[in-house]
């Protein structure tokens, strides 16, 4: 299975920052660590924010810190909710009649039972055991 790289931003940014999960990180100093644009790293803070695993605080001494401690957040519980819009093949967008096999293909059941086990192997890990070291911000 690949990943997005908005998948890819909010696993790094979780990891970022679950090494100080109690200093609030701005998204100008994530940007900047990671390397990638500003307004892309807001949607994915965003995002991860609405799914309750960050908090944001505006104003001076704001910023974005982890919602739960690190042990909390299991990993394939992130992935599968920062890909939900994301199918894995085009028959896995509903209402898609893109499929000439469907209603008699078998593959598509094979092709969620193994998005299903990849998603159940990342939950057998925590972000506390895929700490980033220290941030350099």
């Amino acid at each position: 299975m690949r990943l997005t790289s908005f998948t890819d931003f909010g696993l790094r940014v979780l990891m970022g920052m679950a090494s100080t999960p109690d200093r609030p990180f701005t998204t100008a100093e994530l940007a900047e660590e990671f390397r990638i644009s500003r307004n892309h790293l807001a949607k994915v803070i965003s995002s991860l924010s609405a799914a309750g695993y960050l908090e944001t605080r505006r104003g001076g001494g704001g910023g974005a810190v982890l919602a739960r401690r690190p042990e909390e957040i299991l990993l394939g519980d992130v992935v599968a909710y920062l890909e939900a819009d994301q199918a894995l093949v085009e028959c896995f967008l509903s209402g898609s009649a893109a499929c000439t096999l469907a209603p008699h293909c078998r593959l598509k059941a094979r092709r969620a039972a193994a998005e299903t086990a990849f998603i159940a192997d990342r939950n057998r890990s925590s972000l506390a055991e895929c700490v980033y070291p220290p941030l350099n911000v």
